[in-house]
Order: C-alpha cells, then sequence, then structure tokens
C-alpha cells in the first residue's frame, strides 16, 4: 500500500497512460449506453409482444443475466421476436462483456497500473551510505561481464538506467540500478557521483561527451572512464574531461596483430607490471622444440621465468618437466634487459619475411594492420568490400578484394607461404570457418582471432586458432587495470592477471608448501608486501599475511583458490 500513492499519481501524470484511460472510459461508456438500451427494448417488446410489464430493475436485471450467460430462466419471452432479442442479447455479451472488456481492463488499466508497479520498485537514488563505488552508464555485454568482475574484486556496483521498467527488471535480477537520465546532474548526485571510486562511461561516443561534462559538474576530481568507437572522438573526450580514454577497437587491432607471427622469432610484449615485462614467443623453428623447460635453461641463460605454455588455445602450467612443442608459445617473466636479450637469442630464428595476411577491414582489421605496417611487417588485407579498398590501401601493403572463404582469392593473397592470419571479421561464425579453412590451407600458420560472443571461445580453438581475444574481454581488463591502477596485461581470451591475499591457510608456508600451482592451476609470478614487490619469487619463499600474491589463472582456478584457502581477489 505504501506505493499506491505515487502509482496513482504515475497513472495520472503519463501522457500514454492518460490516453488508455480515456479510451477504457469510451469503452465503459458504451458499454453501459448497450445495457440501459437493452432494459429498454426488454420493457418496450415485454409489453407490445407479450403484454406483461415488468420494474425498471427487473428488466435491467434480465438484461444483466442475459448478457452474462448466467441465464437464471426466472425472466423469459414466449413470442419469436422476444426469443430473437434475447439471442441478441446474448451473443452480444459474449462479445462485449466476456471478451473486449477483460481484454479492455488489461490492456488500458491493469498493464499499466502493473508496469506503475514494476517502476515504482527501481530505485531512484544511491543508498546514502554507498561509497567508493564504479558507476556503469549502460547495461551491457562489457557492463555484466565488468559487474561479475567487480563483485570478484569485492567492489560496489551501480548501472544508470533511464526506462525505469528496465530498472526495475535489472533490480529484480539483482544489479544495482538507478533510474535516471543520463544528461541530468541530478541522476549523477542520486548515483552518489562525489562519492564514487570511478565511472564508466560505455553508451556512445556522443552520449559519453555529455556524461562527462555533465559528471564534471557535481564530481570535478571522479575518474571517467570512457569507452570510444572512434579514433577521432579520443581527443574530444579528453577535452571535455574523461580521464582515461579507451579506443578498444583499436587496442583490440593492435592486441591481436601483437600475437601475429613474422619475420624473425622475437618475443611479443603482452603486458607489463612494474619492472617487469610479461611477453611470449613462438617455439616454431628454433631449437628449442621438443625440449622441456628444465632443459631450455631459459631462466639460467637469461634470467627470464617462463610462467605459462599456450598449446593451441590453452594456457597450460609451466613445470620444469612441460616439454615444448612445435606450436608451443610460451609466456615469459622478466626485465627489460631480460626480454632485450630473449629476443636477441630468437632473432637468427624462423625467418619468414611473406605478408601476414589480414581477413576482414573493419575498425580492427585496419587497426591491426595499421599497426603491423608501422612496426615494419609485410600485410595484406582480403575484404570483400570493394568500396572501402582505397582507403584500407592506407593500412596495408596490399588489398586484395574478394571473399576470404575463396580459394582462388586466399591463393592470390599467399595463404600458402604466411607466417600468421588475422580474423577480425566481427562475426563469430565466418571467424570460426574462416580458421577451419586457413588451418586446412596452411597447417602451420600462426591463427589469431577476434571473437564478440565468449561463448565460442571453444568453438574457435577447437576449429584452430591459436589465440582468441574479444572486445568485451579487452574492455573488462582495460577498465580493471585502470580501476586497480596498474598497466594493461592482456594475456589471452579466459585468463587474467590478479593478486590474490595470503590468509591465515598460507600464513608461514613456503610456495613450494602451499602447492598452490599444483592444487589450482594458478601461477605465482610475483609477491607484494604492499611497499615492494618480489617478481619470479624462489620455491623456499616464505609468505606472510597481508602480502599479496600476483598470479596469471583462468576464472575456474581462481574460484579453486577461493575454495581451497578461503579468500578471494586482493
Amino acid at each position: 500500500m505504501k506505493f499506491l500513492p505515487s502509482e496513482i499519481a504515475y497513472l495520472l501524470t503519463e501522457g500514454e497512460i492518460r490516453s488508455n484511460l480515456r479510451a477504457l472510459g469510451k469503452y465503459l461508456a458504451f458499454l453501459a449506453g448497450l445495457i440501459a438500451l437493452y432494459t429498454v427494448l426488454f420493457h418496450w417488446i415485454m409489453w407490445e409482444a407479450e403484454g406483461v410489464r415488468h420494474t425498471w430493475l427487473t428488466g435491467l436485471y434480465w438484461t444483466l443475466t442475459v448478457m452474462t450467460t448466467l441465464g437464471f430462466g426466472d425472466i423469459t419471452f414466449q413470442s419469436d421476436v422476444g426469443r430473437a432479442f434475447s439471442l441478441l442479447v446474448l451473443l452480444s455479451g459474449v462479445v462485449f462483456l466476456l471478451i473486449v472488456l477483460p481484454f479492455a481492463f488489461i490492456r488500458f488499466f491493469y498493464a499499466p497500473w502493473l508496469e506503475a508497479r514494476i517502476r515504482q520498485r527501481a530505485p531512484r537514488a544511491a543508498p546514502a551510505r554507498l561509497a567508493g563505488h564504479v558507476i556503469l552508464c549502460r547495461y551491457d555485454d562489457i557492463a555484466r561481464m565488468v559487474i561479475e568482475r567487480l563483485r570478484i574484486l569485492e567492489i560496489p556496483h551501480l548501472v544508470l538506467e533511464p526506462d525505469p521498467a528496465v530498472a526495475a527488471n535489472l533490480f529484480s535480477d539483482g544489479v544495482s540500478v538507478v533510474v535516471g537520465d543520463l544528461d541530468a546532474v541530478e541522476t549523477y548526485v542520486a548515483a552518489g557521483a562525489p562519492r564514487a571510486r570511478a565511472l564508466v562511461a560505455n553508451v556512445g561516443d556522443a552520449a559519453n561527451t555529455n556524461i562527462t561534462l555533465t559528471v564534471r559538474e557535481v564530481a570535478a576530481e571522479l575518474p571517467i572512464v570512457a569507452i570510444v568507437e572512434e579514433d577521432d572522438s579520443e581527443d574530444i573526450l579528453q577535452l571535455a574531461g574523461a580521464t582515461h580514454v579507451l579506443p578498444l577497437k583499436r587496442q583490440l587491432g593492435e592486441q591481436l596483430a601483437i600475437r601475429v607471427s613474422a619475420g624473425h622469432a622475437h618475443a611479443h610484449v603482452i603486458g607489463r607490471f612494474k619492472d617487469l615485462l610479461i611477453a611470449e614467443f613462438p617455439v616454431h623453428g628454433t631449437p628449442l622444440a621438443g625440449r622441456t623447460i628444465r632443459d631450455a635453461r631459459l631462466r639460467d641463460a637469461l634470467g627470464v621465468n617462463v610462467i605459462g605454455v599456450w598449446e593451441r588455445g590453452r594456457l597450460r602450467l609451466a613445470r620444469p618437466d612441460t616439454v615444448l612443442t612445435d606450436v608451443s608459445v610460451p609466456v615469459v617473466v622478466g626485465t627489460v634487459e631480460q626480454i632485450t636479450e630473449l629476443d636477441t637469442y630468437l632473432v637468427i630464428y624462423d625467418v619468414n619475411f611473406n605478408p601476414v595476411l589480414v581477413l576482414g577491414g573493419g575498425k580492427v582489421g585496419s587497426a591491426a594492420a595499421g599497426f603491423l605496417k608501422r612496426n615494419g611487417m609485410p600485410v595484406r588485407i582480403v575484404e570483400r568490400d570493394p568500396s572501402i579498398e582505397r582507403y584500407l590501401q592506407g593500412f596495408a601493403d596490399e588489398v586484395i578484394v574478394g571473399d576470404a572463404a575463396d580459394r582462388e582469392v586466399m591463393d592470390r593473397a599467399g595463404i600458402a607461404e604466411a607466417p600468421s592470419v588475422l580474423l577480425s571479421t566481427n562475426d563469430d561464425a565466418t571467424n570460426i570457418y574462416l580458421a577451419v579453412y586457413c588451418r586446412r590451407l596452411n597447417p602451420n600458420v600462426r591463427i589469431v582471432s577476434r571473437i564478440t560472443h565468449e561463448r565460442n571461445l571453444e568453438s574457435i580453438h577447437r576449429a584452430g586458432a591459436d589465440l582468441v581475444l574479444s572486445f568485451a574481454g579487452l574492455a573488462i581488463e582495460s577498465v580493471t587495470a585502470v580501476l586497480q591502477g596498474r598497466e594493461l596485461v592482456l594475456l589471452g581470451q579466459g585468463v587474467e592477471f590478479f593478486a590474490l591475499p595470503v590468509t591465515s591457510a598460507l600464513d608461514g608456508k613456503t610456495l613450494a608448501q602451499s602447492a598452490i600451482g599444483a592444487r589450482t592451476g594458478i601461477n605465482v609470478i610475483g609477491i607484494n608486501d604492499g611497499a615492494d614487490s618480489v617478481v619470479n619469487p624462489p620455491a623456499t619463499r616464505t609468505l606472510e599475511a597481508g602480502q599479496s600474491l600476483l598470479a596469471v589463472g583462468t576464472a575456474e582456478q581462481r574460484a579453486e583458490f577461493a575454495k581451497l584457502f578461503g579468500a578471494g581477489v586482493a
């Protein structure tokens, strides 16, 4: 009952609902007029045809019992005219009372009333005690996955939604939400923007600019993370006041390009943590193929530590007896000098200066091709839309117009000799098909692909892709890196970089005694005590409560850590 006044106010103030109520009123007036007409005709026919008089109440009583099909039978016509009239009243009652009236009532009154109740459930303001939360300006796939990560990090969140009905549904699903227009200062005051940890503007470039300018009126110091579609919007959002601007499509293309193999073998730097570089390199064409990690002696000779090994899309835990195959891609951690030494070691191997093939010349594909070209790698784009051929020529050495599923087109592109293929179409089914096709045409080619939906990750790995990244995955890692104040570390789809607390279950044990890697599959690459970090810690290192473990692993492995040692992410 406490919502009744607000529901009535809502019903009386909404223009569309007032129109619905007027329509319902007109129908009820028509129905009342029809009943009155039948009552008058009942008296006239009963007197004229049968010579019987009844009271007006009796006439109304007969009309309603016949129209509602109750038919008590205590008052009946004996003449054919009267019985024909009874049939007319009966049939019209079935239509207007039993069919149309319930429909009109539900359509014009009950449904709006129910919607008003649903809309009133959506919060209009954040709890007064809420602070240190992250505000997201739209609930989409990116927001959904960011919220999952925030829950793991135990960071509260809040989603803004202009539509009260949508907000109520989100609220019912357990999403913290506040109703409000994205261009209204009052919305951000109600959402507690001055007390928030950060705001993620994830709508569109124009809307994000408006959001940024509006938020700055109430929270001048609030970190704002803006996701942009167009590169030209990056400067505009920075001028508007965004703290961090993420051109994710360009970054996705560049992250994919980093993973290709071409020219000399070398280490691809994929992330940085403090003074450490995280890199990966292909074993193909090097003398490391067929050796175990122990026999490779990379740590002894170069100082780098192997933390994992990619095998056809799977990141395996690096153990001393892990055998490096021709398709292995070890992930290593080391200083700048150590990674440089690794590059010097690899440079004489796996020489293939044929062009890298980029299949799909959209924003991601053109960004990847441009990155490769700027770094001195020959690149060809295969694009079936001839209208953008001239545009793409600025990003690649050669543009081949045609369908990548056509064998003749792929032969012209040089698939048989290509060192790597980058699949950049925004359709997962197409990328899965092309992964199978390219693997068949060149079994030794390195295939790097993007995906849109996480559910297709296993399928595209089975299709032959060596490494897969997604737009949503990049967004999650980028936003998380900003919130944690560190640089982006993007290992691969499904594999994360995170910090784990040293709990009482681990306090006083060495890394070897804890058996974290053996029991969970997580690879510990460092230990942080708040003031300093120890990288590549030895197995004899003793863990102390209050420290954090810098680790690499999957969400499932992280959940297993929490199950075994009683903690989430630090």
